[in-house]
């Protein structure tokens, strides 16, 4: 049965609203930092924070089943809103480091149920061509993760509030689209109870385990790249004392994945998802083992190259979810794929504390070649097919 022609626009247009709530923190920090006076790099924590609160939330919401138990456009509208309430609470006056921390970690765990419940709800109406679909909805996660980047730069009269207001109305509003013109799809499959060992079944599935530690090894890479963007340009400005600006590019070179992950997408239906996803990681990780070089090049060259690589580092990502959905049970998919996502943010918090703590102590120029050990763990648990 052919869904009908408006039910993938609203999912991909409340994703990126709703997942603007990603980087809101992020996007602002110089002119958020300015408020306090922390003794330690108050960025990694902010990044760390929402992505700690992601696992949490994840966590909760697989070993309780409850994409699988309950209308998933329900879940998606309530956790938007919860989310947006937590964003906009970073304008509480006089707010201290501790409840700013709070508050970021309440967007982690309330985008728990937007992410990859956005992606569960595909899957239950696009039983075919669901690289495609995916490729279309991970690329409205890329926009709306860019997009803090680009209201900064726009902002007319640089007020760091305004970003946090319009992406926590965008994810109402995203919220409340999916519940009123997405009810739930014709392949969805509804658990009626409680099963707190379906996790152990599904990595028993040898081609979901492989899908997932794919998954994983792209996710090392994926966060702590997007994160540290920013610091990348800065360092370039230092390097050869000229002037960028870095918010835009930030927005560039991070929304640039948009188009990779719809072309990812089409090009799934042809090869399969393992080509793509092996591809891309490929190009990715030559990209970071390469990443000092970057530097020594002319501007136009180095900025056109972080655009490439900004597009091949999240092309694989709706392709593994594709492996992900198509290997799990389906009336375990949502949780499956809530898992996954759930284990694969644990792991950027690793790489982005990691980046946080050398960021310091090296040239920052070498940052970047120790995300190429996430590729190379990708490539090598997908060296065979996984379906």
């Amino acid at each position: 049965m052919k869904p009908k022609f408006y039910i993938l626009p609203v999912i991909i247009i409340a994703q990126f609203f709703c997942t603007s709530l990603w980087f809101a923190g992020n996007a602002v920090i110089d002119d958020f930092a300015a408020q306090f006076n922390a003794g330690f790099n108050i960025l990694g924590y902010l990044l760390s924070t929402v992505q700690f609160g992601f696992i949490v939330g994840t966590l909760t919401f697989a070993l309780l089943t409850l994409v699988d138990r309950f209308p998933p456009s329900k879940v998606f509208m309530i956790s938007a809103l919860l989310g947006a309430l937590c964003n906009i609470a970073l304008l509480i006056p006089n707010i201290t480091v501790f409840n700013v921390l709070t508050a970021r970690f309440g967007t982690g765990f309330f985008l728990a149920g937007i992410y990859p419940v956005g992606m569960k709800i595909a899957s239950d109406y696009y039983k075919d061509g669901l690289g495609k679909a995916l490729g279309y909805l991970v690329g409205a996660l890329v926009l709306g993760t860019a997009l803090p980047h680009l209201l900064k730069e726009l902002s007319w009269n640089s007020d760091y509030k305004i970003v946090i207001q319009s992406t926590s109305l965008l994810a109402a509003i995203g919220g409340v689209l999916i519940f009123v013109f997405v009810p739930n799809g014709p392949y969805r499959k509804p658990v009626s109870k409680l099963q707190l060992g379906v996790i152990t079944e599904l990595f028993g599935i040898i081609s979901f385990r492989k899908a997932a530690l794919g998954y994983f090894g792209h996710m090392w890479e994926l966060y702590a790249f997007w994160g540290f963007v920013p610091i990348l340009l800065k360092t370039y400005v230092e390097h050869h004392r000229i002037g960028i600006p870095i918010s835009f590019w930030s927005f560039i070179i991070i929304g640039v994945g948009f188009f990779s992950c719809i072309i990812g997408g089409y090009i799934s239906l042809k090869t399969g998802s393992r080509k793509v996803a092996r591809y891309s990681l490929i190009i990715s990780g030559l990209f970071c083992i390469t990443s000092p070089l970057l530097f020594q090049l002319q501007t136009e060259i180095f900025l056109g190259l972080l655009c490439v690589w900004g597009m091949v580092v999240i092309s694989d990502s709706p392709q593994f979810s594709t492996l992900v959905a198509a290997a799990a049970p389906a009336e375990l998919r949502g949780t499956g794929l809530t898992i996954v996502n759930c284990i694969g943010f644990a792991i950027t918090i690793i790489s982005i504390q990691l980046l946080s703590y050398l960021v310091t102590k090296i040239d920052p120029s070498y940052l970047f070649v120790l995300l190429a050990v996430g590729p190379a763990i990708g490539l090598y648990s997908s060296r065979k097919q996984l379906l």
